[in-house]
């Protein structure tokens, strides 16, 4: 079986420009920077419409990314969870991803309700992404008021590991604490002398027992203010709301690059998402993640058990794999402009790294410093730009040469320099001339079920008097 869904980073409309710095050609937005904040306005409205779209053409997940503060034109998608909380007031069926909501940006608790919130709109459809970052302008920005630098890798792993327990204790724990390296929730002196907490406690079978929650003590002579405050009994629990729909919690997903990275997230019953690597490394990267929830015991939030390699389509678990789709047919399509879109996202993408695991799973990594053309990523199949047919057979090919028992495929369409209605076309031809035929050759897609949140205000008559 398959599942099918589409990833979108938010790359600029502007025109794809080349500029000559320092001896190099570098391809960057063709703006000013008020015309760089008119793009973005539109890059917000295109991906919830696209979202939307992207249910009513019948592909099965949506996927955003979370990144900020871009002049440059690769990506801006500054909160995937406040999209496609959007997204969700208007559909049903598909799922609501990340890849990733970057948890060491966020304190944990306030992205747990938020998370949750997403899943209680959607009615139980959320998949929650979790990622570390990687670009210091965003790290630096954001993750200083929580110790989360990326500069200091291990610092910014510790914090990672400990926002991500904290957001699972929050969302399966009708009350609670935490007390970590990073966090102490809630804080030790917090005061707490409300009469409402006391008298909602003290009564029996309510699931937290009075002594639990706070440590009541004598007023304080000393401490000014209202009673609340003016005491020494101190808070020792609380509880976050709205807790998810899915129980216990919903699917986790990570980015994976390293294999550090993919044994962690196999060892949690962490789905893994991969974009840039070519089919060998991709193999090998599924091979080591199966082995490793192997080793583990398969760990499921769910407890359900082994699931089949490479994807698992009935329990929703494993590896999803994402290329760059491009289709060129009936006048459709114009792979000049699309080089220079994947050359625009890859002068921007290659100096933090990511061209080294471009290289076969037998080649050693690609020097970091080299230049990635729109011929490499199309040699290499991570961009899939072509006819219908080379379409499906570069898709299928994934499956075969991975390994994959189901499969799970996104497929990224939006590019820099295209409009929204561009990206569009791109994704109703794929829905309706390649979407079948991948379902067909894989056996069919399980069926998803549709949310039974009623968000639709029906029509009150006037009360008379």
């Amino acid at each position: 079986m398959i599942e099918i869904g589409v990833f979108h980073n938010g790359a600029s409309d502007l025109p794809a420009k080349r500029v000559s710095y320092n001896g190099d050609q570098v391809v960057v937005n063709d703006g000013d920077l008020p015309a760089t904040h008119q793009a973005g306005q539109r890059i917000i409205a295109n991906q919830i419409r696209q979202g939307i779209l992207a249910d009513r053409l019948g592909f099965d997940y949506w996927f955003q990314t979370e990144h900020h503060f871009q002049p440059e034109g690769a990506e801006l998608s500054p909160n995937p969870l406040l999209s496609e909380a959007a997204i969700a007031s208007r559909t049903e069926r598909i799922r609501l991803a990340q890849a990733a909501n970057i948890i060491t940006w966020w304190h944990p608790i306030r992205i747990a309700e938020q998370a949750a919130m997403l899943d209680v709109i959607s009615g139980g459809r959320l998949e929650f992404g979790i990622g570390r970052g990687y670009q210091p302008r965003e790290n630096e920005t954001f993750g200083w008021a929580y110790g989360s630098t990326i500069q200091d890798q291990e610092r910014n792993r510790a914090y990672y590991e400990e926002a991500y327990e904290t957001i699972i204790e929050a969302w399966t724990q009708d009350s609670f604490s935490h007390h970590g390296e990073f966090m102490s929730l809630p804080p030790s002196y917090t005061k707490w002398n409300h009469k409402q907490t006391l008298a909602y406690f003290s009564q029996p079978d309510v699931g937290r027992s009075l002594e639990q929650v706070v440590k009541v003590g004598a007023a304080d002579m000393y401490s000014a203010g209202n009673p609340v405050q003016a005491t020494t009994t101190k808070l020792l629990e609380f509880s976050v709301y709205p807790q998810p729909l899915q129980k216990p919690y919903p699917q986790i997903w990570e980015p994976l690059t390293s294999p550090r990275s993919v044994k962690w997230a196999a060892e949690r019953g962490i789905n893994g998402y991969f974009i840039v690597e070519p089919n060998s490394r991709l193999r090998k990267n599924i091979d080591l993640y199966y082995e490793a929830a192997e080793q583990a015991g398969w760990p499921d939030r769910q407890n359900r058990g082994q699931f089949k390699h490479g994807w698992d389509a009935g329990k929703h678990r494993g590896v999803v794999t994402c290329r760059y789709i491009h289709v060129t047919e009936k006048g459709l399509g114009d792979l000049d402009r699309a080089a220079a879109a994947m050359e625009l996202q890859w002068d921007y993408y290659g100096p933090f790294g990511f061209a080294a695991v471009l290289a076969e799973a037998d080649e050693p990594f690609y020097d970091l410093n080299m230049k990635v053309t729109a011929d490499l990523l199309r040699q290499k199949k991570v961009a899939i730009h072509g006819s219908k047919q080379y379409v499906i057979d570069s898709i299928m090919e994934i499956k075969e040469r991975c390994g994959y028992d189901d499969f799970m495929f996104n497929a990224w369409f939006e590019l820099g320099g295209f409009s929204g209605q561009e990206i569009e076309a791109q994704m109703q031809y794929f829905a309706e001339e390649i979407m079948p035929v991948l379902r067909r050759e894989c056996g069919g897609s399980p069926d998803l079920p549709t949310s039974s949140v009623d968000l639709e205000v029906k029509a009150q008559a006037p009360a008379t008097a």
